[in-house]
């Protein structure tokens, strides 16, 4: 039987139009022998838009449950992650080729729990702007992701949507946080906290930009709210960074 990484796809009616995009990605990733992956897709609602997108292969899963924003939608979806990996795809991303197997690969790295990549930004001309704000290539040292984001203004030094990450630690710590917003970068925060990461300087995903994406609304960019949730993102992570004995093993 082959070893499996877990795909998880967060999606909601508006963006369901995305997903073969996102499946062709998949579709183009070459993987190390005795690999597979898992497409888990789950729809944010109950709704028959979602699913007339969701190709039919053997190796996707798709379910629906009561709205409640990505961040739950994600943490639904474990319920049928069956990999020891887990690796985040937004709906309306792509993975770049290659992207899952360098995953792989900085995984085996001695203490490496999680993985981050560059990112593209694809605007809708279908040209591509890179990241200016990319950390060197290489290990991520425990806190130096949130001790970076505290610094500039709670900008990540990584995008939180290129993550792989083992799965027992994901749900160890809770899997995403149940947030309105900003729920993979509280994530994602909470794992530099207790563990090592790794970045990758080849770029790993295509992240569309579209009007209708949630990080393009108002609301995401409330002072009021966005205050609240940066506030207990830092509270969490720095409580996990703070407790004795705890151990995470590779």
């Amino acid at each position: 039987m082959a070893n499996v990484i877990s795909v998880i796809t967060a999606v909601h009616g508006p963006a369901a139009h995305h997903l073969p995009d996102a499946y062709k990605s998949l579709l183009e990733q070459k993987l190390p022998e005795g690999w597979d992956w898992q497409w888990v897709v789950q729809e944010d609602g109950e709704t028959d838009a979602v699913a007339p997108y969701v190709p039919g292969d053997p190796r996707i899963s798709f379910g629906q449950g009561r709205c409640g924003r990505a961040g739950m939608a994600r943490t639904m979806a474990l319920s049928r992650a069956t990999g020891q990996y887990v690796k985040v795809l937004d709906a309306d991303d792509m993975l770049t080729p290659g992207a899952l197997a360098r995953d792989l690969t900085a995984l085996q790295e001695p203490g490496i729990c999680w993985v981050t990549s560059r990112v593209l930004d694809l605007l809708p001309d279908g040209s591509l702007v890179s990241f200016d704000h990319d950390p060197p290539a290489g290990p991520l040292e425990r806190g130096a992701v949130l001790e970076h984001w505290k610094a500039h203004d709670f900008r990540l030094p990584v995008v939180p949507g290129t993550m792989c990450a083992r799965r027992n630690l994901v749900l160890a710590l809770g899997g995403w946080m149940a947030l309105p917003a900003s729920e993979d970068t509280g994530l994602l925060l909470a794992l530099s906290a207790v563990s090592r990461g790794w970045f990758t300087a080849e770029t790993g995903l295509l992240y569309r930009k579209w009007p209708g994406q949630s990080t393009s609304q108002a609301a995401h960019v409330h002072e009021g709210e966005r205050s609240a949730r940066m506030a207990v993102i830092e509270e969490r992570a720095r409580a996990l960074a703070a407790l004795d004995g705890w151990r995470v093993a590779v």
